[in-house]
């Protein structure tokens, strides 16, 4: 599986990778994933951040983006992070969210965010053992498509202060050849 930078010619292969996902899954995801021209204006690089794919025998099976936030808060960036169900357990979310925390370091975001379901604890895991925590909890914020109202984490990364400690014991190093 190689990780990598989404380009134009893989935007066929992406829409397909949302349009197989489970249905609860596509509930969560903020943008129109589905619609054959958002996921096309992702590979013109629209916008500031970057998005990344997990390719595996020609196909996604997983997907990442971390998209800087608007005005006062450019310094931070937001990670989306989608996993196909038959490859979630294997460690490519960890390889994916890794790569997102290194291409946000290097593009001079300070702070990472993510939004996590709170039921989902294989995410909530992933995110805290790579140094996100808690910074809320929002109480029957978002609504399912089956009309269930759940609860929401934010969870946010200081990445300046985690990475001045990381890179003192060479983490900073590993990661960053990891994401290569």
């Amino acid at each position: 599986m190689a990780v990598e930078e989404l380009r134009a010619e893989q935007c066929d292969a992406l829409l397909r990778f949302f349009e197989g996902l489970p249905e609860g899954d596509l509930t969560f995801i903020k943008e129109e994933v589905t619609d054959p021209e958002t996921v096309r204006s992702w590979a013109g690089g629209e916008g500031a951040g970057g998005r990344w794919v997990s390719v595996q025998d020609g196909e996604v099976n997983g997907y990442v983006a971390v998209r800087p936030l608007p005005g006062w808060s450019d310094h931070v960036g937001e990670v989306r992070l989608v996993v196909s169900p038959a490859s979630r357990g294997t460690g490519l979310g960890r390889e994916l969210a890794r790569r997102a925390l290194v291409e946000a370091v290097g593009s001079g975001l300070s702070k990472l965010v993510v939004e996590v379901v709170a039921e989902q604890g294989a995410a909530l895991a992933l995110f805290t053992d790579l140094g996100f925590t808690g910074e809320a909890l929002l109480v029957d914020h978002i609504r399912d498509r089956s009309g269930q109202l759940r609860d929401l984490m934010v969870l946010a990364h200081h990445v300046t202060k985690t990475w001045e400690g990381m890179d003192t014991v060479g983490v900073a190093d590993e990661l960053a050849s990891a994401g290569d």
